[in-house]
């Protein structure tokens, strides 16, 4: 395997888990570095869904103690069963309309317009809920959401779809609208990227395994290693920030990140189609 390749594979990994989960849209910044390493080819594509299930790897190890809690629990536990329950049900939306529009979205919204509006407009909602709106939260423990608030967040989650918008943008930001504390907004958002981005990630695989074969492992091998350590460094880095920090960083951010979607699509540096 070329080790230049796989030093490749390694960037996409640390940008994979530092962005996941921030509420900056991880495909915007994996679209922009592939193009700037030359890691944009079909097979790259895949790949970059295939890395996510890394990160989704360092959730379940950072909550381990909570999930096996949850699983023991669930045969006799009103507690763990009304968890997973709200989990299951926060991922059924994103599921079934995925499904229904993934052709569509591939088709028509990856566009350069479309992923910096996207980040712009998350943007101006993320100040717009920190500086005006500021909620006040009703839920402090994912173990205090009901059903309806799982499912209304699970639908808040499907705007994530939309190319530039951010999935754990929208779940955090959708979840304090809500009436999630901050805390509590968060992690319901690293629990329901667990069956979210397993499943997108295995039907990917699943769609486009022609383009893949047995020497693509040691690719996949390092992106999944390394996106699973960045992503476990990012979950605790931002659990710790958001107790005294809102996400406003992130907002100005976000509308830095759109002018450079724009600059590099007008340049022609990044081409920012499906």
């Amino acid at each position: 395997m070329d080790i230049v390749l796989l030093m490749k594979a390694a960037v996409m990994g640390v940008v994979e888990g530092l962005t996941e989960f921030l509420p900056v849209s991880s495909t915007g910044h994996l679209i922009l570095t592939g193009a700037l390493l030359g890691f944009d080819d079909d097979k790259a594509k895949v790949f970059d869904i295939a890395i996510q299930t890394g990160a989704i790897f360092a959730v379940i190890i950072y909550y381990w103690q909570k999930i096996k809690a949850t699983l023991v629990g669930l045969p006799s536990q009103r507690q763990a069963q009304r968890f997973a329950l709200n989990v299951l049900i926060g991922f059924l939306p994103a599921a079934v309309i995925g499904l229904l529009v993934y052709k569509t979205i591939k088709a028509h919204l990856f566009n350069p317009g479309v992923v910096a509006g996207a980040f712009i407009v998350g943007a101006l909602i993320i100040l717009w809920v920190e500086k005006v709106a500021k909620p006040v939260p009703r839920i402090q423990s994912v173990d205090d959401m009901s059903a309806l608030d799982a499912l209304k967040v699970g639908f808040v989650q499907c705007l994530g779809m939309i190319p530039g918008t951010s999935r754990s943008g929208a779940t955090i930001i959708g979840g304090m609208l809500l009436g999630l504390s901050r805390k509590a907004a968060t992690e319901f958002s690293f629990y329901l990227a667990i069956p979210t981005l397993i499943g997108a990630g295995v039907y990917s695989l699943y769609k486009e395994r022609a383009l893949l074969s047995v020497a693509d492992i040691p690719l996949f091998a390092v992106g999944l290693v390394v996106s699973f350590i960045a992503a476990w460094l990012c979950i605790h880095w931002l659990l710790r920030y958001i107790a005294t920090h809102t996400f406003v960083g992130f907002a100005w951010y976000r509308i830095a990140f759109g002018l450079v979607v724009l600059a590099t699509a007008w340049s022609g540096l990044v081409n920012w189609s499906a």
